[in-house]
């Protein structure tokens, strides 16, 4: 909206900014008036003879009364300005007694004018050209309203009947719709708003003062006729009505007002920038009832985005540089946005012409500035959670230094991709190993090191296909899964492509090259395994590539492809399985190693984790490394699975017994979930040792999530029904660790010992440990580090808000028949920490 400048006369008329709509309303409004009251003074004036008072006397009552109508004008905000509410309906039903109906539309053209007149000096400073429009549409409406009265009865100094109270009623009604009507159509005009709001908001804030205007007229009318001194008494009557309307009318938008602040402050709680400034706009549009408003956004970066919204409803958003700092006029305010002293953006909000913003409307704008500050500051904290938990989720599978997968997404992705072929497509599997690395390293520098390795990752890149699985393993071990061999009718057919693969990439990576200014070539050793995809997962081909890859080393050769005659592990593994299944028909050999987790803020234990290990009668001590992959591949791991919970359950029962409540955690194998009968077995193993569902915690690794067999999530959910806690173990070294926590609703986070020891030295690690920390308290989740060796790894993790840790730092894993002592020296170790308070018996 603009204004001319200072003398301008169109100014001061009032046209320059004023719609053309709105102009062409006024004028043919004002000719409507005109006309009416030129007519009105030519008809008959109907006076008795011998008036008192005269028609001159009677005029100027008239003028005087309908002046006064408009003097006593009670104000509210619309959507779209000001809307002004009057005694007018009174001062109709009184001037109609008063003086002839044909005089009525140039008396209230006349103190119409005079009022507004009145009231633009001393308040609204409006310009002429709105109180012409003003002055003219009462007129037209009075003249629509004496045209209905007459039509009904004569009210010329008539008495007060029935009949006739009901010809002033209609009257009063046409007057009051048309009066409404013009108003908001001009409204609707000025702002390009529909005209219904204004109009309805109009009805709806006269509609008391409307009935009251009836009776008011009615009365006056009355005690004109009966005894005019009793008029005397109607002044603190109508004071007292009057101040009851304007309660009312205040008291009613007061209460819209908070209803619409209440609802435009809980639509800012979004998520995204862009969320909470739209939400904003279109709250601070509806709440002031405002033309404009502008959401300025101060990025971290130091650019500005602007949001911007108006009364038609039409939102943009362009970026900007920083806002002026000038003053606002008399119809805007601007708040500054900031939490603390960070800077967040400025809120502008532009109020109507007709309607400058008071006291109240300042204190309305700062306190939905600081709700509007707070949810663009916590929108900016969400962005930074999610740039940062992208970045760790990307950097928990990608190798820092070559960008291609790393050894965890390799094992994950890898066992995905033999999922989703058929259980007889052969795949194949390149393990090269850079040969005289460690000469490179020793004698040109690591940094001479890592070129050579960034080297080889961009030549294999280039040269694995479409459907291959690149990764590397870590040192200068890179595998390449290749799925896409093709399938014939000869078996050897498979192998052969795959040597072929291979012999053309290790001639291709010793192509001459240079690094660190030496030339030199990267010769590669190449283990190849060729087995169908559902006969073994990755793990056990990268064990076979493995051995192959040692073969080529040793035959002097380049490539090598795995010959299981010399794989004395395959044998090995099949006694090792028929010795397990003897073991587990007795008691002294699968013991358990039980290992405490301290809270890290009282010492005292948060949980017990249940390790296995093998007391092997020829072999000595088995850790679970030497013996549970091959039972997970078998078919004891049901029974192996059953045994351990019933050993780790009884040493529950047991603390139980000694008044310990601390629960138990038991590893539970991906494997094992496929098994629809688990929950009821555990739910038996539950009750036959009386041990509350809740003090057990089964440990899953986030490789369930890679599954998409409906069987896993139907046991999970089983065992969630039961009451059963569930508990990520390694979590953040999986390629989908918050996809898993999307799809399975666990009660804790264990953090991988990996990154809890390098959490030191390595940047990557630490931010690792402390988006996973952060993620846990975000979804009300425990969280538990793993393999904490040092006091400096304790209080890192206690700055971090790590609530409790397990390690060497604290216990190592102990028989079942010592833990219960530490366990309870634990308790009453942190339980001695606590100093009670006179109200809980203390002297």
């Amino acid at each position: 909206m603009t204004s001319g400048p200072v003398g301008d006369p169109f100014d001061r008329l009032g046209v320059r900014g004023t719609p053309a709509r709105v102009l062409v309303l006024t004028a043919a409004v004002t000719l409507t008036a005109l006309a009416a009251a030129a007519v009105g003074l030519t008809l008959p004036a109907k006076l008795p003879p011998d008036d008192p008072l005269g028609g001159p006397a009677r005029f100027g009552i008239a003028v005087a009364v309908l002046a006064v109508a408009q003097l006593a004008r009670l104000r509210f905000r619309s959507a779209a300005g000001m809307v002004s509410i009057t005694w007018g309906e009174a001062a109709l039903i009184v001037c109609l007694y008063l003086a002839p109906a044909g005089w009525l539309p140039s008396a209230t053209l006349l103190g119409a004018g005079l009022a507004w007149t009145v009231l633009s000096l001393h308040t609204d400073r409006r310009p002429l050209l709105e109180i012409v429009r003003i002055a003219a549409s009462l007129a037209a409406a009075s003249a629509l309203a004496v045209s209905v009265t007459t039509a009904l009865g004569h009210p010329l100094l008539s008495p007060p009947t029935p009949m006739l109270a009901l010809a002033v009623i209609a009257g009063s009604v046409t007057y009051l719709l048309v009066t409404a009507w013009l108003g908001g159509v001009t409204l609707g005009l000025r702002h390009g708003v529909p005209i219904a709001p204004p109009l309805l908001a109009a009805l709806r804030g006269k509609l008391l003062m409307f009935v009251g205007n009836v009776a008011v007229g009615l009365v006056v009318v009355a005690l004109l006729e009966l005894d005019p001194r009793w008029l005397l008494l109607l002044p603190p009557l109508l004071w007292l009505l009057q101040q009851t309307y304007r309660y009312r009318l205040r008291a009613d938008q007061e209460r819209r007002t908070w209803r619409a602040f209440a609802e435009a402050t809980a639509a800012l709680n979004q998520l995204d920038e862009r969320g909470v400034a739209s939400a904003a706009v279109t709250g601070a549009l509806a709440l002031f009832n405002a033309e404009l408003v502008d959401v300025d956004v101060a990025r971290a970066d130091g650019r500005w985005h602007r949001y911007r919204g108006d009364a038609g409803g039409q939102l943009v958003d362009r970026e900007l540089g920083p806002p002026d700092r000038s003053e606002p006029d008399e119809h805007e305010l601007i708040r500054p946005l900031s939490v603390g002293a960070a800077p967040v953006g400025r809120l502008r909000v532009r109020f109507p012409r007709s309607a400058l913003p008071a006291t109240r409307d300042r204190d309305a704008v700062a306190a939905f500035g600081d709700a509007l500050a707070a949810a663009l500051h916590d929108a900016a904290t969400h962005r930074e959670l999610r740039l940062v938990t992208a970045r760790s989720s990307y950097e928990a599978v990608h190798d820092p230094l070559t960008g291609l997968a790393n050894r965890a997404a390799m094992l994950g992705k890898g066992d995905q991709s033999l999922r989703q072929l058929a259980h007889d497509h052969p795949v194949a599997l390149l393990l090269l190993d850079i040969n005289q690395f460690k000469e490179v390293n020793d004698t040109l520098g690591h940094a001479a090191g890592d070129q050579l390795l960034r080297l080889t990752a961009n030549r294999l890149s280039a040269l694995a296909r479409p459907g291959d699985l690149l990764g590397r393993l870590g040192g200068d071990e890179f595998a390449l899964l290749l799925t896409s061999v093709p399938v014939r009718g000869d078996r050897a057919a498979p192998m052969a492509h795959a040597l072929r693969q291979a012999r053309e990439i290790a001639e291709r990576l010793a192509a001459p090259t240079e690094v660190a200014g030496v030339r030199m070539s990267i010769e590669v050793s190449v283990g190849v395994v060729v087995a169908d995809a559902g006969t073994a997962d990755l793990t056990e081909l990268l064990r076979r590539a493995d051995i192959a890859m040692y073969q080529a080393k040793e035959g002097g050769g380049s490539v090598a492809a795995y010959d299981g005659t010399r794989d004395a592990a395959s044998t090995d593994q099949l006694a090792l399985l028929a010795e397990l299944r003897e073991a587990l028909q007795v008691d002294d050999q699968l013991v358990l190693a039980l290992q405490p987790a301290v809270d890290l803020a009282t010492g005292a234990p948060t949980g017990v984790e249940a390790l296995i290990r093998w007391r092997h009668p020829r072999r000595g001590w088995l850790g679970p490394a030497d013996f549970i992959r091959p039972v997970e591949n078998s078919e004891q791991l049901g029974t192996f699975t059953r045994y351990v919970l019933d050993k780790a359950l009884a040493v529950a029962a047991s603390w139980a017994r000694e008044g310990l409540d601390v629960p138990i955690s038991v590893n539970l194998s991906a494997r094992s979930l496929l098994d629809p009968r688990l929950p009821a077995e555990i739910a038996d193993a539950l009750r036959r040792h009386q041990v509350p569902p809740h003090r057990l915690v089964l440990e899953i690794t986030e490789t369930v999530v890679m599954s998409e067999l409906e069987v896993i999530d139907e046991v999970l959910a089983t065992l969630r029904s039961m009451g059963v806690q569930l508990a990520v173990d390694d979590f953040g070294t999986g390629f989908s660790s918050l996809t898993f926590l999307t799809r399975i609703a666990v009660d804790e986070l264990k953090v991988d010992r990996s990154f809890v020891i390098r959490m030191a030295e390595s940047p990557e690690a630490a931010a690792i440990v402390r988006t996973t920390v952060g993620l846990a308290h975000e979804l009300g989740l425990r969280v538990v580090a793993e393999g904490v060796e040092t006091a400096e790894q304790r209080i890192a993790l206690a700055e971090l808000g790590c609530t409790s840790a397990q390690g060497y730092h604290f216990f190592k894993p102990m028989p079942a028949d010592k833990i219960g002592a530490v366990l309870g020296s634990l308790r009453d170790s942190a339980e001695s920490n606590v100093f009670r308070l006179r109200a809980d018996g203390a002297s």
